[in-house]
């Protein structure tokens, strides 16, 4: 019995008037969604974006666009032009909507070495901002500040810093790359170690002798500051100072052979004159006749 007639008359339709009209109480008038759960690669906007009375249709969809990217992406008035065939005019009227309704911040920054850029913030609820620097930071990573090297050790010094002493020792420092490529030196480590050096150069020790300590023996791995093991070098190797030796006399002049003005007898001197006899008894008038009788006789 559950099987209806053909053939019985269908039951007649009562007028439709007023409010209730088909197409207004039907359930699939209008907008219908299709909608699929998203697992993977989705963001969640939210309807006082996607709904706003007041924004633009597309400062409404750059805004969605935006919050879509992943932290770091560029969202520079020149990288959404090249994206979107919206100019930039229009692409930068949008921006300063999404900014006046809260959307995006964009704040000045100054990076370690003077440059200021600009970091651009997407805010998905205005009013609530849970963004802190710390948050910025991560998302912008600023560049690690290298630690500040310590200072060399200290390196003997010598007595009389000459200046061609310190030119020696300099030249034999710039030298060393020659024998191992890791000696390789900076200006300022090869000013500070060349006062070392002379002070060994200043202790009668050769050039190629100094040369030898400091490059012989290296350790086979990779030096990290080859200065600091130099300066190690020149003070813990430092040889003892010369032994004294006392000063050699002056060697002793021989003079030429001069003819006496008065005695005409031969004797050393640096110039023509009298001898030391006729110099003592140059005002004795009474020798001279018996010098040259003397004379005479010899």
């Amino acid at each position: 019995m559950d099987t209806q007639n053909p053939s019985a008359p269908s039951p007649a339709h009562t007028p439709v008037t007023g409010k209730k009209h088909p197409n207004r109480r039907h359930p699939h008038t209008g907008l219908i969604h299709d909608n699929t759960r998203h697992t993977t690669r989705f963001t969640v906007i939210g309807n006082h974006l996607a709904q706003h009375p007041e924004l633009s249709l597309l400062a409404i969809g750059l805004g969605t666009h935006i919050q879509s990217l992943p932290a770091g992406a560029r969202v520079d008035i020149k990288t959404l032009a090249a994206r979107f065939p919206e100019g930039t005019t229009r692409i930068a009227a949008a921006l300063r909507e999404l900014e006046t309704h809260g959307y995006l911040r964009r704040e000045r920054e100054r990076v370690p070495g003077g440059r200021i850029v600009t970091r651009t913030i997407s805010c998905n609820q205005p009013g609530h901002r849970t963004t802190d620097d710390r948050t910025v930071r991560r998302a912008h990573p600023a560049p690690k500040k290298r630690a500040p090297r310590k200072p060399l050790p200290a390196v003997p010094q010598p007595a009389h810093p000459a200046p061609a002493l310190l030119q020696q020792a300099t030249d034999l420092l710039a030298d060393l790359r020659r024998h191992d490529s890791r000696l390789l030196l900076s200006a300022p480590d090869t000013a500070h170690l060349a006062p070392g050096v002379a002070a060994w150069l200043e202790r009668d020790v050769s050039p190629t002798a100094v040369g030898q300590a400091l490059a012989s023996d290296l350790p086979p791995e990779a030096l990290h500051r080859p200065a600091a093991l130099l300066a190690h070098r020149l003070t813990a190797q430092l040889p003892p100072p010369p032994p004294f030796r006392a000063a050699a006399p002056p060697p002793t002049v021989r003079h030429p052979l001069q003819t006496c003005d008065g005695c005409d007898r031969a004797f050393r001197a640096p110039a023509p004159g009298r001898c030391r006899d006729c110099r003592d008894c140059r005002d004795c008038r009474d020798c001279r006749p018996e010098r040259a009788g003397l004379l005479e006789a010899a």
